[in-house]
């Protein structure tokens, strides 16, 4: 018998359920993957000595008045709790945690889910949670935008020169760059990713070695100077020891 008829059908295979209790579909594309997990990999990098946040992706959000996960829940392709432990937790349950809602959430827009980020969700982001600032961003055509809550509503927040849009809550600009969003500092510098700041740690590592390299050359050649320059003074008999 082959090692193939040995193998149950297919329909007879059963996964095990996953760790993260989360109602969210599965994302729309590989960009939009890639792009949550920049903004997790970025920020949690950034404040990676705090302890007082919790960030996440494509988590559902819990927050029925009954406390039942049955009903009101919704999934931000990511969002920023500030105030709160830092540990990983399977979904972001309100009454279990202190009533606290996100202080910042983004969407990732997609054909499919364009009109419920720009309406529906907006409105509860604003209502509801009370979440600070809301940005949204399409991965595919670059469509930025970013809103702060004022006075209860939802106010477009104004680019800078270089239309990035400036997060209070996180104390930094949001921004597109090589067609992804990026965080920058105040003073517009890029937040790397891990393997980018690796990079740039083992280009200032060669660029150390080799500048440490050229100071034992340049150190060299200025002991054949000198030798050269007694061997001359000695021709002369003159004793360099005592110039």
């Amino acid at each position: 018998m082959s090692v193939a008829q040995d193998l149950p059908p297919a329909t007879d295979i059963i996964f095990p359920p996953g760790d993260i209790e989360s109602d969210e579909p599965p994302l729309e594309s590989d960009l939009h993957l890639r792009q949550i997990i920049l903004l997790l990999q970025c920020l949690e990098l950034w404040w990676q000595n705090r302890n007082d946040f919790y960030a996440a992706g494509n988590l559902t959000i819990y927050y029925s008045q009954r406390q039942l996960k049955s009903e009101e829940f919704r999934g931000p392709d990511f969002f920023v709790v500030r105030g709160c432990e830092r540990r990983p937790r399977k979904s972001w349950v309100i009454w279990q945690e202190d009533g606290k809602y996100p202080n910042i959430i983004v969407e990732l827009l997609s054909p499919s889910t364009k009109a419920t980020d720009k309406g529906l969700k907006k409105q509860i982001y604003q209502d509801t949670f009370r979440t600070p600032e809301y940005f949204w961003f399409d991965p595919n055509n670059l469509e930025f935008a970013g809103f702060q809550l004022v006075y209860a509503q939802y106010q477009p927040i104004e680019p800078n020169s270089q239309g990035w849009l400036w997060s209070q809550q996180l104390e930094l600009y949001l921004g597109v760059q090589d067609n992804q969003l990026r965080y920058f500092t105040a003073q517009g510098e890029l937040l790397p990713t891990p393997e980018e700041l690796a990079q740039q740690e083992k280009q200032r590592a060669d660029e150390e070695k080799q500048r440490a390299e050229q100071e034992k050359q340049r150190a060299e050649q200025e002991k054949q100077r000198a030798e050269r320059l007694a061997a001359k003074l000695r021709e002369l008999n003159i004793d360099p020891n005592v110039i």
